[in-house]
């Protein structure tokens, strides 16, 4: 009897959050690895709100997920069968093999990177993957951070935000304040991570508090969020600062009814700069990155939450906590 494998494809474009029509669970048989090829049993993903513009047939850094193909995403697993010499069965890897119970990866376009024995998958795929990456190198080459600054992070109880804002304290920030929905996720940013203040934005207006918090204005804006906290954020600008433009979250359910900037002229009147970046341009210098985040976290300095959802059937559930503010710290999915 065939052994069968479980995924998750593309069933339709979706039109705000992810629903029952969009996507489709199936059985397929475990695939077999050709030449060069391994057989990868998925166990963990990563779930990031990129995914949810890849659903798009719009334009991107990556092209659209097509119709019928497996939902794609970051996943860590354990080769189970091998034609190549790169991967030997046992070894542990995380590649981009998507919502699926298992995956072919290759050495070329399907290539992943074998983990060292014994690291913890949920720290590989928070700290030490692709949302550490994108905090350390987003922060600290593009926001450029001085002594004394004053920094702002959206989305600061998020997988990202969250470390973003620990960095920015250890690299001498004079005050951190993070942008997050809730009292809980405000209180767990003081109280556990270390900010200085925290605004939630479900309680009222950003626009005053920051004001408050910040009377001298934000020298780094990290920007997860877009919309009304980044236009808020916009209008507070220090002379020279720097607006890091990571993610867009508030606009990835209906990019085009997104609103307009209305406060992007401070960027003149501040001399300000904004821009954006993608974590794919700094692969080459990922061991750096984790070599810093994996000291500082074993010293205690960076502290770091995962949200896990158990079963390869709830991976869409779990996408859209990401757009709910149902998570605190990195989305995962147990399979």
């Amino acid at each position: 009897m065939t052994a069968t494998s479980r995924r998750i494809v593309l069933a339709a474009r979706p039109t705000g959050m992810v629903d029952d029509t969009t996507t489709r669970l199936e059985e397929v048989d475990v695939p077999e690895p050709g030449p060069g090829q391994a057989v990868v049993q998925v166990g963990w993903l990563s779930i990031d709100p990129t995914i949810r513009t890849w659903m798009d047939d719009a334009p991107g850094y990556l092209p659209p997920i097509e119709l019928d193909a497996v939902i794609r995403s970051g996943a860590i697993g354990e080769v189970v069968a091998s034609a190549t010499d790169r991967y030997a069965v046992g070894d542990t890897v995380f590649g981009m093999m998507g919502w699926q119970d298992h995956a072919v990866i290759d050495e070329g376009e399907s290539a992943a990177q074998v983990l060292p024995p014994g690291v913890d998958p949920t720290l590989a795929m928070s700290v030490l993957g692709v949302t550490g990456m994108t905090a350390y190198f987003g922060l600290l080459d593009v926001g450029q951070p001085k002594e004394g600054d004053t920094v702002v992070v959206s989305g600061a109880a998020g997988a990202t935000g969250s470390v973003v804002g620990q960095i920015a304290k250890l690299e001498g920030a004079g005050k951190v304040v993070g942008i997050a929905g809730g009292p809980e996720k405000c209180a767990w940013l003081v109280d556990e991570l270390g900010f200085d203040a925290a605004i939630d934005y479900k309680a009222g207006p950003v626009g005053p508090k920051l004001r408050e918090l910040c009377p001298d204005g934000i020298d780094v804006y990290f920007d997860n969020v877009g919309g009304e906290i980044l236009d808020a954020c916009l209008a507070n600008l220090a002379l020279r600062a720097r607006v890091v433009c990571c993610g867009a979250i508030s606009a990835y359910n209906g990019r085009a009814d997104s609103p307009g900037l209305k406060n992007y002229f401070s960027l003149i009147t501040r001399r300000a700069r904004m821009e954006g970046f993608l974590i794919l341009d700094y692969t080459a210098r990922f061991p750096e990155a984790q070599g810093d985040l994996l000291t500082w976290v074993l010293e205690g300095k960076v502290k770091h939450s995962v949200h896990v959802v158990d079963g390869l059937e709830h991976a869409p559930e779990a996408l859209n906590l990401l757009f709910t503010g149902g998570n605190t710290g990195k989305v995962i999915v147990r399979l």
